[in-house]
């Protein structure tokens, strides 16, 4: 028998895919990018990507394009923001709430400090720390949620920790 093969551009199937995906996309986003609506943002685009080229894409692949488009417009969204950044130190500062220059100073430099570090973690470091600092979660949760033991994301949260008290002092 020749069995049809399923077509992205099938709205049942598109549907299908979404719902699947969705979640798992949101989540690969979100550990990208460390913002829930900038996550949810990326996801949506990739998936208005996928339905408008859905003609070009193979079912059987459609899951790594979709993440391989997440982490694509991830990236040029940090080129954006480094383009933004690079404008901003054009433009003279305004102190618009009253606060020390130099405590707002190290606060900027400390958070930059800060997402540096971050960015050299390795992602599953990254993914544990976030997961953990950010979110609240438990090891217990983290493991269940990554389906690792226990042991693996403490393992993974002290390696992250002794990254980031190595590239930033006074932590």
């Amino acid at each position: 028998m020749n069995e049809e093969k399923p077509k992205l551009c099938k709205e049942t199937y598109f549907n299908a895919f979404y719902l699947e995906h969705a979640q798992s996309a949101s989540n690969f986003a979100f550990y990208k990018c460390g913002d829930k609506m900038s996550a949810l943002d990326l996801v949506q685009e990739a998936f208005t990507k996928i339905w408008e080229n859905c003609s070009k894409i193979d079912f059987n692949k459609a899951k790594t394009y979709l993440f391989t488009t997440v982490n694509n417009l991830f990236l040029n969204t940090v080129k954006h923001n480094k383009v933004v950044m690079e404008y901003a130190k054009t433009v003279p500062y305004v102190d618009t709430n009253n606060q020390n220059p130099e405590y707002l100073l190290e606060e900027e430099e400390f958070k930059q400090k800060l997402q540096k570090a971050i960015s050299i973690l390795t992602d599953v470091q990254r993914e544990v720390f976030l997961l953990n600092r950010i979110e609240g979660k438990k090891y217990r949760e983290i493991a269940e949620m990554l389906d690792i033991s226990q042991k693996a994301v403490e393992k993974r949260m002290s390696g992250a920790l002794k990254i980031l008290r190595e590239k930033i002092e006074n932590i």
